[in-house]
């Protein structure tokens, strides 16, 4: 027998969403397609000169650490040429955080406007994740698999977060990107009250669905579907929706080069929460795509696969930003 259907006023181990409405059948624009969809395109949120500019800054860190490597020269897109990276393309260590481009990027007022839309307030947080720069085709590394994911705890109801990416590259049908289930999100509720064992739920904002749990989605009407964008434009999804990050084909020859950013508003964060915020920044570190729970510091050091730390690991960023008044306060150390 399938479990049944609970709520967050029926069990005290649920936690409803922190705030009621944020998105609405009402609004006529990006708001109607998060509703609606789980998802949606900001155009233009960041002006494009300045977007192609970020890239630039994106790729003079990534060829700072003293290499081969050369972006015309996929011969030289190899590992001994690269900073250490996560499974998913990724770079969350060095600092990379809080390099000046990274928080320049974050800070643009058309990035900030659309959370500030979004959650009826702009005294708002910033995480402080992660930058992706996907070089197409790698000759020495295997395609990776999908890893259909969402990034909110069965036991978080409601929308509590929505994550974002600054896309600093085109991403088209072939192009390495965001991956999205639409209309997954409606479904998050539904899904884990008769599908899957209660006892097992944690408060790992993280789940992977097996293929035989996306069948579910797809005996739905839930299809995956690649999401297209321009460079400056702000891709959003809520937490609940499925989705993963997609290598590019192989008819792809666009290096993807994105900023992960997520802001909620800073009410919403616990005193013990801001602490760990405030740390992760006094110390350079990386956290999750949450940016008021869910604070969970990244090592600040970067390790080899044989143990020892990376030997051009850093510990304070190439370009550090200027501690602004508007920084502190996204980062948590100020009061708004």
């Amino acid at each position: 027998m399938a479990p049944s259907a609970i709520t967050p006023q029926s069990s005290p181990r649920l936690v409803a969403a922190p705030i009621a409405n944020v998105i609405s059948p009402k609004y006529n624009h990006w708001r109607a397609d998060l509703q609606k969809d789980g998802f949606a395109v900001v155009k233009g949120a960041i002006p494009k000169e300045r977007a192609v500019q970020y890239q630039e800054d994106a790729y003079a860190w990534l060829k700072s650490f003293g290499t081969d490597l050369d972006l015309n020269n996929p011969d030289t897109w190899i590992k001994q040429n690269l900073p250490v990276q996560s499974k998913i393309n990724t770079f969350h260590s060095y600092c990379v955080a809080h390099e000046k481009f990274m928080w320049d990027a974050r800070m643009e007022s058309g990035v900030l406007d659309a959370f500030a839309l979004l959650w009826g307030t702009d005294e708002l947080l910033a995480s402080f994740d992660s930058l992706n720069i996907t070089l197409p085709n790698r000759k020495d590394v295997p395609r990776k698999a999908a890893w259909e994911h969402i990034d909110q705890s069965p036991l978080r109801r409601g929308l509590h977060c929505v994550q974002g990416i600054l896309n600093l590259s085109p991403s088209g049908p072939e192009d390495g990107g965001l991956v999205v289930y639409p209309g997954s999100h409606a479904l998050n509720d539904e899904f884990f009250d008769n599908n899957t064992d209660q006892s097992t739920w944690t408060s790992l904002d993280r789940y992977l669905f097996e293929e035989d749990q996306l069948a579910w989605f797809r005996a739905r009407g839930i299809a995956p579907l690649k999401v297209c964008a321009e460079v400056g434009d702000l891709i959003l999804w809520d937490s609940r929706t499925v989705h993963y990050g997609a290598e590019p084909s192989e008819k792809s020859e666009q290096i993807r080069t994105v900023i992960y950013t997520a802001y909620t508003p800073a009410r919403l964060a616990s005193p013990e929460q801001l602490a760990l915020k405030a740390q992760a920044f006094e110390n350079y570190g990386g956290t999750t795509h949450w940016p008021h729970d869910n604070v969970v510091p990244r090592d600040t050091k970067t390790y080899l696969e044989d143990g020892t730390r990376d030997p051009k690991d850093r510990d304070r960023p190439l370009t550090l930003p200027e501690r602004s008044d508007k920084l502190l306060k996204l980062a948590g150390v100020k009061h708004y």
